[in-house]
């Protein structure tokens, strides 16, 4: 079970409830904290990322306190506790995991940053070499480039509640890494250059040595560079001398001597701090309590993260979940469960169509447009393909005359040879008598011309229904 949590944001005002969840301003995921929000928690299976549950809770809510209750749920919804529960970093707090495996659960998670037991591997990586097992090869997105080479170590130290940590080593992450540290040198170098030339300007308006240090950590604060350098101010008296009296100066004038402190900037980079932190690039911990699996199936079942995401992209892409037009909580509740029950149906279509795909071995289907191929299919686009299907009923006097079904084409149809034909259009069914006159077949001409313009305009995941009526006969309608 893999879970997840994303934001609801709403524009307009809502009304106070105190048996749903309020919406209120907390940390957005959307990047509009002045803006009221519910935290929508999501639950999905690791067989086609189904969904499994969902929970609603206030907007300020934070995210390491809803595991302890979204795994309470599951366990009273399955009835049982051996399942897996995958989540991010919120999960790996030390209330969290006690709780799931003081009651028998089995949990995976990344461990964060901020853990000692994080900073304890990546200093002793620097005087040890980890044996790295080849876990897994994610391919790459570009033809020319090399495949993501994973691999996993079993940290010898474990985790301060007493639970196995994994870590793990991504050759695509390390090259990342090593390339953003190497541009935030060198953009602070860039900056360290120009602060330095601003203080040997002769208008520099740093006055002290005290302000001109501010300045020099600020500028590497900016670029996240600060542990790379070392820096030096050094202050010196810069002697200027005036004459007491206007004119040229002679052997009988004097002159007033006047200083200024003038300061220059030094510094040098720290390559024992370089080189130590790329001892541990590309590394990343994970942290579980079960003690059966490998390094490689527990890192397996964490990757699977990526599909749930997926279905918080769908909630807030085709599904459209905002803007919400209710003030009500109640009936906001209503809405996401109604969002819920598409995710549900949409990821049901998925999941049989890739395991109709896997079964036929059929590595690709036309969907994208101009017949291109698709390895993995969406409900989206699945939809997408049925939405021209229409039924039309011939009606006189209230009465069904007859009906007309369309004609699905072997892509619609699933047929194993759709990957080899290229998409086809519709084809009507046409009954021998069905339209014996001239002037009912330009009306059926006309009515499909008036089918096309409404399916044009019609948003997607939409199957519309248009009635016509012919003008040559008031007592036939069509619909």
């Amino acid at each position: 079970m893999d879970t997840d949590s994303t934001t609801v944001t709403f524009s307009g005002a809502t009304r106070a409830s105190k048996a749903t969840a309020a919406a209120k301003r907390g940390f957005n995921k959307d990047h509009r904290p002045d803006l009221r929000q519910l935290l929508l928690v999501l639950t999905v299976s690791s067989d086609g990322a189904v969904p499994v549950a969902y929970r609603a809770a206030d907007g300020n809510t934070e995210d390491s306190s809803t595991h302890t209750e979204t795994w309470d749920g599951l366990v009273s919804l399955l009835g049982r506790k051996d399942f897996l529960y995958v989540a991010d970093c919120k999960l790996a707090t030390r209330d969290v995991m006690l709780h799931i495996g003081g009651e028998g659960g089995r949990f995976v998670s990344v461990l964060p940053r901020t853990r000692k037991e994080d900073a304890w591997f990546r200093d002793w990586v620097t005087r040890n070499r980890p044996s790295w097992q080849e876990a897994t090869k994610v391919p790459a997105r570009r033809k020319n480039d090399p495949p993501d080479v994973l691999s996993t170590f079993e940290s010898p130290l474990p985790s301060a509640e007493g639970y196995r940590v994994i870590w793990v080593h991504s050759s695509a992450k390390q090259e990342n890494d090593a390339l953003s540290r190497a541009r935030r040198i060198e953009r602070a170098t860039a900056a360290l250059e120009d602060l330095a030339g601003r203080l040997a300007g002769p208008k520099c308006r740093i006055k002290t040595r005290v302000a001109a240090e501010e300045e020099a950590k600020a500028a590497l604060e900016e670029h996240d560079a600060a542990r790379y350098f070392e820096i030096w101010v050094l202050e010196e008296v810069e002697k200027t001398y005036v004459a007491e009296h206007r004119g040229t100066p002679g052997p009988e004038t004097r002159f007033r001597q006047s200083t200024k402190p003038r300061f220059r900037l030094t510094w040098n980079a720290r390559h024992h701090v370089v080189k130590a932190e790329a001892a541990s690039d590309g590394c990343w911990p994970l942290v579980t309590n079960d003690t059966e699996m490998t390094p490689a199936e527990v890192l397996s079942a964490y990757k699977y993260q990526p599909n749930l995401e997926r279905r918080n992209h769908v909630l807030k892409g085709p599904q459209a979940v905002a803007p919400v037009f209710l003030r009500n909580p109640a009936r906001i509740e209503g809405l996401l469960c109604c969002h819920f029950l598409a995710l549900l149906i949409g990821a049901l279509i998925e999941r049989q169509i890739r395991d109709a795909m896997v079964r036929s071995k059929t590595k690709a289907i036309p969907l994208y447009p101009e017949d291109r191929d698709c390895a993995a299919p969406s409900a989206e686009r699945v939809l997408e393909i049925f939405a021209p299907v229409t039924r039309h009923h011939l009606v006189r006097n209230g009465r069904l005359v007859q009906t007309f079904e369309p004609t699905l084409t072997e892509l619609q149809e699933g047929s194993p040879q759709a990957a080899r034909h290229p998409y086809r259009p519709l084809r009507r069914v046409n009954p021998a008598g069905a339209f014996p006159s001239p002037d009912v077949r330009k009306t059926r001409s006309r009515s499909e011309r008036e089918l096309r313009d409404v399916r044009r305009i019609t948003p997607r995941f939409s199957n519309p229904s248009v009635d016509v009526t012919p003008v040559r006969n008031p007592d036939d309608e069509y619909e």
